[in-house]
């Protein structure tokens, strides 16, 4: 099946730029620009205090890794599998593949790399801001662990029990069967209540966006059905591999493809999953994509380009962006996430390469933008959010439309801090290596400083 944003199936052109990856870094340096001239609404910038930044990641990073920056880098310690073992004390992915390894008979690789994408997908959507209270005990230790961390080793677990699997004998699995089957099975068993009994939410255990949560997972097992040419006849995650790979070609007996296949592919298949209310453009509902109220004031016509007939090709032609939905930013966050972490079994396991990662951006998450606000790279005027304020907190919680949110994810996503990094370590630190290495974990490190309370980001964001 074509993955073309043809013409004559495009709602418009906008909207398929808007669902590239060069769309995200466009629109985000236009707000960056604006920032460097003081015309953002909501926060003042301050890029002289980017280097205390640099110097903050640089020591963690030196701390951790010495000076062999390529271990910065360790096997399965992308942007989801970090979760499971960053601040979780342990190492949780790799002994897992060990021990299916050792099992009889041993799955294939291309199995491994099938549980393992279906693993991190459904331990990305379950990750949404869960609140200050709520925690997650893991049975064998007796270890708590809240935020991120508690959200991915409960999801683990829940993994592991055969939660998201409709086959007893094969629990470590993601498919999305029926609803309508007797009894429902796989995600099509998900409700509200086995979900929070799973994550051990209770009255004295609140977490917040529980229903959010569950409703992604419903929504994602819809998904997989209705689209067997990305998730196979079994409606699993997984299955997405024989996709790449009918998009792929081998070169020198290795398979490779380009990222915006894989991040096409998880636009396309998981577009029916996000929450309704958010902007649509022509009638389709863009997901992540918001207004942005200093682009609206500061219009620019920008030019971009979009591929004209396989849509996720890395060559594109140059097409003109019309003025509407100009003032739109995107930022498709967990689809990012999601794609760095499919990135890892995909390469780790079978071996393939995935090209044109230099196209991916930050991810305009809590911790690394908790990150620039505690260092007063991004200073909030509080006055403009005083209403959002709770009791004493000087930490107000705002919904994610709310314009003061939609310019602090995008000053999240411009990567000066990782430019820096690299310069000051002289080393060529992947993306990805800075996001798990260095801002997300110095993130978490300087919020348990700043609020050692509850280890909370600087500017809360409701879950929607």
């Amino acid at each position: 099946m074509s993955l073309g944003f043809e013409a004559s199936s495009a709602p418009s052109a906008q909207v398929a730029y808007l669902r590239t990856l060069p769309a995200i870094r466009d629109r985000c340096s236009r707000v960056h620009d604006l920032a460097t001239r003081g015309k953002l609404e909501y926060f003042d910038y301050h890029p002289e205090k980017e280097a205390e930044v640099v110097d903050f990641c640089c020591e963690i990073i030196k701390r951790d890794f010495g000076t062999d920056y390529d271990k910065a880098w360790h096997t399965f310690l992308g942007p989801r599998s970090s979760d499971l073992t960053l601040g979780t004390r342990r190492p949780r992915v790799q002994p897992l593949i060990d021990s299916w390894r050792a099992s009889t008979p041993a799955p294939s690789d291309l199995e491994i790399a099938k549980r393992l994408i279906d693993l991190f997908l459904v331990s990305v959507l379950l990750d949404a801001g869960a609140g200050n209270q709520w925690k997650y005990t893991e049975k064998d230790t007796g270890d708590s662990f809240a935020r991120s961390e508690g959200l991915a080793v409960a999801s683990l677990d829940m993994f592991l029990q055969g939660f998201f699997s409709s086959d007893p004998a094969e629990p470590f699995k993601v498919d999305g069967e029926s609803k309508t089957m007797i009894p429902a099975a796989g995600l099509g068993k998900i409700t509200t209540e086995n979900v929070s009994t799973a994550m051990q939410v209770s009255a004295t255990n609140p977490m917040s966006g529980i229903e959010g949560r569950t409703g992604l997972l419903s929504n994602l097992a819809e998904a997989l059905q209705s689209q067997p040419e990305y998730f196979g006849d079994c409606a699993r995650p997984g299955a997405m591999l024989d996709f790449l790979k009918s998009q792929s070609r081998v070169e020198n007996g290795r398979t490779k493809f380009h990222v915006s296949a894989l991040f096409g592919l998880l636009i396309e298949g998981l577009s029916s999953i996000w929450p309704s209310g958010r902007s649509n453009l022509g009638g389709v509902a863009l997901g992540d994509v918001w207004p942005c109220a200093a682009l609206a004031q500061n219009p620019k016509r920008k030019e971009f380009s979009i591929p004209e007939n396989v849509k996720f090709s890395p060559s594109a032609k140059v097409k003109s962006a019309t003025a509407v939905g100009n003032d739109l930013v995107p930022f498709h966050k967990l689809t990012q996430w999601i794609t760095y972490s499919l990135v890892e079994p995909i390469e780790k396991v079978l071996g393939w390469e995935v090209e044109g990662l230099q196209d991916m951006t930050g991810l305009p998450e809590y911790r690394n933008g908790g990150l620039l606000v505690d260092f007063g790279v991004l200073e909030l005027r509080h006055a403009t959010v005083s209403s959002y304020h709770t009791g004493s907190s000087n930490v107000p919680k705002l919904p994610p439309s709310h314009p003061a949110i939609i310019e602090w994810r995008a000053m999240t996503v411009i990567e000066l801090i990782a430019d820096g990094i690299r310069k000051k370590l002289g080393y060529p630190l992947k993306l990805a290596q800075v996001l798990e290495s260095a801002t997300w974990k110095g993130g978490r490190e300087i919020a348990k400083r700043k609020r050692p309370d509850t280890g909370g980001p600087p500017i809360e964001i409701e879950s929607d």
